[in-house]
């Protein structure tokens, strides 16, 4: 099946601006006194306007210009997310320049090959880590003719390697001085098809591969975003994606099309603290955030037992019945009305509370979320809203509406996009979000783009009769047991982080096996919590997760899981790892995903012992 772009879509998009840098020129002029971005400052946060963004990027672009940065050159941003990469990345847009992104996590190897596969002239370094990682390779990486920290050291001496970020602004204020209209003739040159951003993929398997998108890509999703109606200039945005991932690009090019204020701050461990004090209207996440902020409260809310405990699994149920009544389109009888009101005074006005009590909705993106995470999250009040696309399609490709969305399905195409089912049940794309292709990588290129403007994506799905699309699993992670049964792993996982909240990752095993196994990794926080109800506090995470009290717990979880499969299906046997996964181990992606294959590998010699008892 196909869902096709509508001519109309497809003017709505069309009439953008040519490049990112225009639209970010466009913003500021029309809104030169409105608020643009607030991040953390001492105790508290600071605020700033589009206009005075607009001056600090324009001086920062002209100091680019200065150190020689010539058009669609590379320039690096090596940083975690923060005001300054947005500022870093502005001024590379208005400088005719594009950003090659680089994790904060990536290992220094792996950071100078993308600098030297990309051909970076200039690296925006955050601080005296990411410059240690540049130092360490400097022989690799001729090209780099400065290093600019926002907050490490600088060199000193008359020809510095590594400069302050004020130290590039001044050489940019100096610039400008002598040659007034620089940024803005750099902004005049970029042509919609120009090369914008080098993404590169962390990849669960392999070097990273440079993902090639244009102007025309961003200005794009930021207008076909816009198109649908679901964001305004009243929003307020918080922001703490890692910014080197395309999910997070969109949101920037989003706000910047539709002028929104957007508060930034990159460490997770500071989100919901965060969100009860900036109080945002809407924030995109990966599943993996809401599944742990949904054991939390879970584990929180049980851990209190008694009538509490009881007062709680009644209010949840009570929102499901009432929540599922809606969605069907059915009246909710008056009985469970009333009890719904209840429910919501005593629990879900508190989960809401939490988050800011303002969220309209939450974005999901970047991997597959449970369905039953995003219906509790419903019943609560919370919408969240799952969206689907890769970095080759500039991430966002479909979405579901608040006025409109299904769970368990990744929503409709974007205006202009379309959706293709192919024959081995591989879902197709094609729209203007494509890539032109991966960095010097013509063969890997050709067996992505295959025709005709369409990209296959390595996922299997389907498209339903409203047009909803609905992702089953990667087309590589689908395995075969040895008596024939196809299995889709991601759909067991999924379920599972619903039903046992102390889990943080599960990894189905069983390709070319007998009987299906599983790799689980347990919340650091929720195990501790655990302890504490248990006689185990203060015992070592290790110590805990492998004690026989929690193997008999996460047993009984599995079993309700296996009640849910088909036969083929159900987790026979388990093994709790001693550590949970972490993108410092190079376990996850840094957009949390779970290198599968890596872990697996890791676990090799531990699994097989399963299959010789």
């Amino acid at each position: 099946m196909t869902t096709t772009a509508r001519p109309d879509d497809l003017a709505i998009v069309e009439g953008r601006a040519a490049s990112v840098a225009q639209m970010f020129l466009d913003r500021v002029a029309e809104d030169p006194s409105g608020e643009a971005y607030r991040y953390p400052s001492g105790d508290g946060w600071a605020s700033v306007t589009w206009g005075e963004t607009g001056e600090r990027v324009r001086r920062l672009a002209a100091g680019l210009v200065a150190l020689g940065v010539q058009p669609q050159e590379r320039v690096a941003i090596a940083s975690s997310t923060r005001y300054e990469w947005i500022l870093a990345d502005l001024a590379i847009m208005c400088a005719g320049a594009a950003t090659t992104t680089v994790y904060p996590s990536t290992m220094a190897d792996d950071v100078a090959f993308i600098l030297a596969d990309s051909d970076s002239r200039v690296v925006f370094a955050e601080d005296d880590a990411q410059i240690a990682k540049l130092r360490e390779h400097r022989d690799r990486l001729p090209s780099i003719v400065r290093v600019v920290t926002f907050t490490g050291t600088p060199d000193t001496g008359d020809d510095p390697w590594v400069i302050s970020l004020q130290d590039l602004e001044d050489r940019g204020a100096a610039h400008l001085a002598a040659n007034p209209g620089a940024v803005e003739e750099r902004v005049a040159a970029v042509a919609p098809d120009h090369l914008a951003t080098l993404i590169y993929t962390s990849g669960t398997t392999g070097r990273p591969k440079g993902v090639r998108l244009r102007h025309s890509s961003w200005t794009y999703e930021g207008a076909a975003v816009a198109q649908l109606r679901i964001l305004s200039r009243d929003d307020l945005q918080y922001l703490w994606l890692p910014m080197a991932h395309s999910f997070g690009k969109v949101l920037l090019t989003t706000q910047l099309q539709i002028g929104y204020p957007t508060a930034v701050d990159g460490r997770i461990d500071k989100i919901v603290e965060n969100l009860a004090v900036v109080r945002p209207t809407f924030m995109g996440a990966a599943p993996r955030i809401f599944e742990k902020a949904y054991g939390r409260v879970v584990t929180m809310a049980h851990a209190e037992g008694g009538a509490k405990a009881k007062i709680f699994d009644w209010a949840c149920a009570v929102g499901l019945r009432a929540d599922r009544l809606e969605r069907e389109g059915k009246r909710v009888p008056p009985q469970l009305a009333v009890q719904r009101t209840i429910a919501d005074r005593l629990v879900f006005s508190k989960v809401r509370d939490r988050f800011g009590g303002r969220v309209r909705f939450f974005i999901s993106g970047s991997a597959a979320l449970s369905r039953d995470v995003a219906e509790w999250f419903s019943a609560a009040g919370i919408l969240i809203l799952e969206g689907y696309g890769l970095t080759e399609t500039s991430g966002g490709s479909t979405v579901n509406r608040p006025d409109g969305h299904r769970f368990g399905t990744v929503g409709r195409p974007f205006p202009g996009t379309e959706v293709r089912i192919a024959d081995d049940g591989e879902v197709l794309l094609r729209g203007p979000g494509v890539m032109d292709g991966y960095q010097d990588l013509p063969d890997q290129t050709a067996a992505a783009l295959i025709g005709e403007g369409w990209i296959a994506t390595g996922d299997i799905g389907e498209v339903d009769d409203a047009g909803f699309l609905r992702i089953t699993d990667r087309k590589k992670d689908l395995f075969k047991t040895s008596g024939g049964k196809y299995v889709a792993p991601s759909n067991i996982e999924g379920q599972f982080k619903a039903i046992c909240p102390l889990v943080s990752q599960m990894i189905v095993h069983g390709e070319g096996r007998n009987f299906v196994s599983a790799l689980i990794t347990l919340d650091p926080d929720a195990v501790s919590d655990w302890a504490s109800r248990n006689d185990m506090a203060g015992r070592p995470y290790a110590e805990v997760v492998t004690c026989e009290a929690m193997r008999t717990t996460i047993r009984g979880y599995v079993e309700t899981l296996n009640g849910r499969l088909n036969r083929w299906e159900t987790v026979k046997e388990f093994i709790i790892l001693d550590a949970d996964l972490s993108v410092e181990t190079g376990e996850l992606t840094p957009s949390l995903k779970v290198k599968r294959r890596e872990v697996e590998e890791r676990n090799r010699a531990r699994l097989d012992a399963l299959y010789q008892r």
